[in-house]
């Protein structure tokens, strides 16, 4: 199992979800067509066995195996990368500004940005992992600083200062990776932070690879997308790149983009 931008690379399942149309797939010459919801599918696998799943993954003292706490090793990199950056402009700016972290999952972001003295208005398809988020942040006194609700990116409305997508675009397939870009850029004022996991020939081979042994976590597919495609839709939403991070443990691959409105 290798995991990408905390998806599998080899086709185990990934956290988050946004909205993505249904797939026809073929399933013989005679049949008709079979439509897959992605949306769907992520929304309902995150609500029930893959909450437990990726809340232990995420939480610190959670039981998981080897695997899993290479993920969690590999997501926290990338989070703390974020952080660095945040750490790095200076606290100030981040107290005087909105943060909307879109696909919050169970608050790895949204909670240190709150501690940090952001103003935080975190989502997630699923309910259950908005609410895992939310019980986290108030356990540590944060729920004036952080607010959680259930939502998929298509339905986010308003106005921030940064906008966050981190281990979420797995689920876009590439036709759609661009209107996702351009609707989290038109909310966000000045910055855009993205993760995704790069599309590259030997990420491709892994991920033909996995899809060779079926198991009972594979319950989403994982969409690789090349930096060039990230980059133009970047640039279509009116954002630049200024800074950007590669992360990658034995299971767990993401490329980290920081791009400011132009």
């Amino acid at each position: 199992m290798l995991q990408l931008a905390a998806s599998s690379i080899l086709g185990l399942t990934v956290p988050h979800a946004p909205h993505a149309p249904p797939r026809c797939l073929a399933a013989s010459r005679a049949a008709s067509p079979v439509c897959v919801d992605d949306k769907s599918e992520v929304e309902e696998y995150f609500n029930n066995e893959g909450f437990n799943r990726w809340n232990r993954i995420y939480s610190e003292d959670g039981e998981v195996n080897a695997v899993q706490l290479d993920i969690r090793t590999g997501h926290g990199q990338t989070v703390d990368k974020i952080l660095k950056w945040v750490d790095s402009d200076g606290r100030e700016s981040l107290s005087d500004g909105t943060w909307c972290d879109a696909g919050c999952g169970v608050g790895s972001l949204a909670i240190p940005l709150a501690q940090r003295g952001a103003t935080v208005v975190a989502s997630d398809i699923a309910g259950a992992m908005a609410s895992e988020a939310e019980r986290r942040a108030a356990d540590l006194g944060l729920s004036e600083r952080a607010s959680f609700s259930t939502s998929d990116l298509e339905s986010l409305s308003g106005e921030y200062d940064t906008v966050s997508c981190i281990d979420v675009m797995i689920h876009y397939p590439p036709e759609k990776m661009a209107g996702m870009v351009g609707h989290l850029g038109g909310i966000a004022k000045e910055r855009l932070i993205l993760s995704f996991a790069p599309d590259t020939w030997y990420y491709r081979a892994l991920k033909r690879f996995g899809e060779l042994f079926p198991g009972p976590s594979k319950t989403t597919r994982a969409y690789l997308h090349t930096e060039e495609a990230v980059l133009k839709a970047l640039s279509e939403a009116g954002f630049a790149p200024s800074r950007t991070e590669m992360t990658g443990t034995n299971f767990y691959f993401s490329r980290l983009i920081e791009a400011v409105r132009q």
